[in-house]
């Protein structure tokens, strides 16, 4: 049997708690679903990576801050197939193989969301990099606001500026309430939706001119409570064939 393991933000630094948390949950959702024995295990994960031995580590600051924790060689140790990506990867494969980048070789999948999350694909190969980081477009440096601190450090990143804990943090409104007032008519609520859209789209701008891109599908929250005011720029942009529900199919096409 093939099981798709996803998790969040789990706040934990010590060595095996986090690996611990992720067999808890398959052996729950195995014991609920009466299936037989799990042999393969997809994880979709927040970034970022470090590779430690050429197994995949968590070093994402909300879990490990100072440091690394190990994730692979522990579910590897009690697995025969494991696959580990970034979140926004393995969303990017579940678009690929069941929503809105169907037959598409040079795509990318952008979630808007808490943060802002890329996968890459061109030629038909989805891009990682050397510590399987590849994508994160999030944090491209875009800004001199010395007000828009990043939790990676940066200051001035996209993230800093449009994500979602971002605009809470820079606006005191929740984005849902920020979006429905613009929707409303509220002038300076839609100056501030437009300026967030003016970040975000530059950054799919760059995307699609860099790599060349056909196609990106969108997803998120966020993107997903203010998806009128996107517009092409070049390149089809797509909601998320998937929905919402693209994060519970992600885990699962890395094992499918």
């Amino acid at each position: 049997m093939a099981a798709g393991a996803l998790f969040g933000n789990v706040r934990s630094a010590k060595d095996g708690q986090l690996a611990a948390q992720v067999l808890r949950m398959i052996d729950e959702t195995r014991a609920q679903a009466g299936a037989p024995a799990v042999t393969e295990v997809g994880v979709s994960s927040c970034g970022p990576f470090a590779l430690h031995g050429g197994m995949i580590e968590i070093t994402a600051p909300n879990i490990c801050p100072g440091g690394s924790v190990p994730l692979e060689a522990p579910l590897r140790a009690r697995f025969s197939h494991v696959r580990i990506e970034n979140d926004a990867v393995a969303a990017l494969e579940a678009e690929r193989r069941w929503g809105a980048l169907q037959g598409i070789d040079h795509c990318a999948y952008v979630t808007w969301s808490t943060g802002i999350g890329v996968g890459l694909c061109v030629d038909g190969r989805v891009l990682r990099g050397k510590n399987s980081n590849a994508g994160h477009a999030g944090h491209m440096w875009v800004s001199d606001d010395a007000s828009a601190l990043c939790g990676c450090g940066n200051v001035g990143d996209v993230e800093s500026l449009v994500a979602g804990s971002a605009i809470a943090r820079r606006f005191a409104h929740d984005p849902p309430l920020l979006f429905e007032a613009a929707q409303q008519g509220d002038a300076r609520a839609a100056a501030t939706v437009d300026g967030l859209c003016d970040v975000l789209g530059r950054m799919l701008h760059n995307l699609a001119v860099t790599l060349d891109l056909q196609a990106i599908a969108l997803g998120g929250s966020v993107f997903w409570h203010q998806q009128g005011w996107l517009l092409p720029r070049g390149v089809q942009l797509l909601p998320a064939g998937l929905g919402l529900a693209v994060g519970d199919y992600a885990a699962l096409a890395l094992v499918a």
